[in-house]
């Protein structure tokens, strides 16, 4: 396994400038597709032309953020899909932590770093506890998913426009049975309603 085995899926809303730092973070192996929730030519020619590893797909209106992430889920190839917020920004070692962690618990449907959102940047609980801790949802600005265990599940609920729809698919894992994670020394940093 390598981050060649994780395609990168991210919603945006008229976003141009936030994404390039988010788009930045990511390394250049792994593929990213954008789903951006408009009609504008001009930002995927932008995005497509400066970042070769992103495909950007055009929702043509705002449908929403479950709905976009959904566009971008159903075409995945590979086993595994981060769904990353915009606002949100990888650590160098973060996919390799994903995908490293992937190997000690195999059994995970999502995965997700520690909370670190700047308002929280104080908040050291993570270094008590450098083992994946099993919970029952997770924030969604950064979610792992192993995609062979959504089969029965689907994805993001289409009724959900924006806000609840990562807790509303977290309960649908645990109802399931499945497994979801917090893993610690996973590092993605989140400027958080922005």
């Amino acid at each position: 396994m390598s981050i060649k085995d994780i395609t990168v899926v991210i919603t945006t809303f008229k976003s141009k400038k936030k994404i390039k730092k988010c788009l930045n973070s990511i390394d250049r192996q792994s593929k990213v597709l954008l789903i951006e929730n408009s009609n504008d030519s001009s930002i995927k020619e932008s995005i497509e032309k400066e970042f070769s590893n992103v495909e950007c797909i055009l929702a043509g209106r705002n449908i929403g953020y479950g709905s976009a992430n959904n566009i971008g889920l159903k075409k995945v190839t590979t086993k595994y899909a981060l769904i990353l917020n915009p606002d949100a920004t990888l650590h160098p070692s973060a996919l390799e932590n994903f995908i490293r962690t992937t190997e000690k618990i195999s059994e995970f449907a999502i995965m997700a770093p520690y909370i670190q959102e700047k308002k929280n940047s104080n908040d050291k609980n993570y270094l008590k506890n450098i083992s994946p801790v099993s919970v029952e949802n997770v924030k969604g600005f950064a979610m792992f998913l192993n995609l062979p265990k959504f089969k029965d599940i689907g994805f993001f609920d289409e009724i959900f426009f924006f806000y609840f729809e990562e807790i509303d698919l977290c309960k649908r894992v645990v109802d399931h049975g499945k497994k979801i994670y917090l893993v610690p020394d996973i590092k993605i940093d989140h400027e958080g309603g922005v």
